[in-house]
């Protein structure tokens, strides 16, 4: 007798690549709740909602964006260790465009009063937009040569962006921290439009993103070339191009995330934008299940991945554990993170659904 079909499919759940992101993310706020008394207590002012929880998606929008490029690399069987510069380039050449006269000895007489000024902006906000994502955009393009066009493995090609970027960075600035005082500018990185401003612009990527390599056959291409190159080029995808792009994409993303860091605190620091991020950004998309080697992938997983890395950070801070410690912490629990994604915890997990399946 044929047995009745089970309402809840638990094998067809965990096999999910959202399944373990999830658990991940719940853990950490699980232990929130535990230990950390009014985590989740969401206060409106001005109508406005504030509180840790709203803190984390406003903190994680630059991981996020970081880890949505980072996931098309990897997809690719690469990597890209030069984001973090990527941002502090992004965030000084926006600076410099917005105020350029921090470079003068002296200011003229007829600037001095417009220091500070809220409005006061050298080249208008599409400009510096504009051209600091080209930039970004064309640091990626870089990458993608020398990984896609001369051969040289990822972690390398990308090594040397990451090494000579904050020194660019501190040559297009000389060295000073520009203050930033465009308040239109502030507003990507500061903004409140009842949500943080930056969770809009987090969404709207990732709708685009989404579009862009689920209803066109760029998704299938990038797994393709991650799961295998060579077969990939005997059907007629371009491995070459389709690199470029990947890391061309990263490079943009890179960008828009210096605009959000330098944004919300209103300087261009090329020592510390984006310093470690790259870090957080691969194991957000390692947590969301993308393999180092390549393959399939999913943004939604990367994003929720990118969320367990920013919620363990806040929580450390809330438990009041310093900040020269924090990665330490963090180490832990990506460690404990993984063992989810082990072949024991997965062979458990599949017991459990046959058992479930013949209940």
């Amino acid at each position: 007798m044929r047995q009745p079909k089970s309402a809840f499919d638990w094998r067809r759940v965990t096999e999910s690549r959202l399944f373990f992101p999830i658990v991940a993310l719940a853990l950490v706020l699980l232990f929130d709740l535990i230990f950390v008394r009014g985590f989740f207590a969401i206060e409106a002012r001005e109508g406005n909602l504030y509180g840790n929880v709203i803190d984390i998606l406003r903190s994680g929008s630059t991981v996020i964006l970081l880890a949505l490029g980072m996931t098309l690399v990897i997809a690719t069987g690469g990597v890209d260790l030069s984001v973090g510069a990527v941002m502090a380039i992004a965030a000084s050449i926006a600076a410099l465009m917005m105020n350029p006269y921090v470079m003068a000895k002296e200011l003229p007489e007829n600037l001095q009063k417009l220091v500070g000024d809220p409005n006061f902006t050298y080249a208008p906000l599409w400009a510096v937009l504009m051209v600091t994502l080209i930039v970004s955009a064309f640091c990626g393009l870089w990458n993608g040569l020398l990984v896609a066009y001369g051969k040289i493995q990822p972690m390398v090609g990308t090594l040397i962006l990451m090494i000579a970027g904050r020194g660019i960075a501190q040559l297009i600035t000389n060295g000073i921290r520009i203050q930033i005082f465009y308040e239109p500018y502030a507003f990507i990185g500061n903004g409140w439009v009842i949500l943080p401003f930056p969770l809009y612009i987090v969404i709207l990527v990732f709708t685009l993103l989404w579009l862009f390599t689920r209803k066109t056959s760029i998704g299938l291409f990038i797994e393709s070339v991650g799961v295998n190159a060579r077969s990939s080029f005997f059907s007629g995808i371009d491995e070459k191009k389709i690199k470029l792009l990947a890391y061309t994409l990263c490079g943009l993303f890179a960008g828009m995330a210096g605009v959000l860091a330098s944004a919300n605190i209103k300087t261009s620091d090329a020592n510390n934008i984006g310093w470690a991020l790259e870090l957080d950004a691969i194991l957000a998309v390692v947590i969301g299940g993308t393999l180092m080697s390549g393959g399939r992938f999913s943004l939604l997983a990367s994003v929720i991945g990118a969320l367990v890395m920013q919620a363990t950070t806040t929580s450390m801070y809330a438990i009041g554990v310093p900040a020269n410690a924090v990665l330490a912490v963090k180490g832990v629990v990506v460690i404990l993170v993984l063992l989810l994604y082990s072949e024991q915890a997965r062979n458990l997990l599949r017991r459990i659904a046959v058992q479930q399946k013949e209940a």
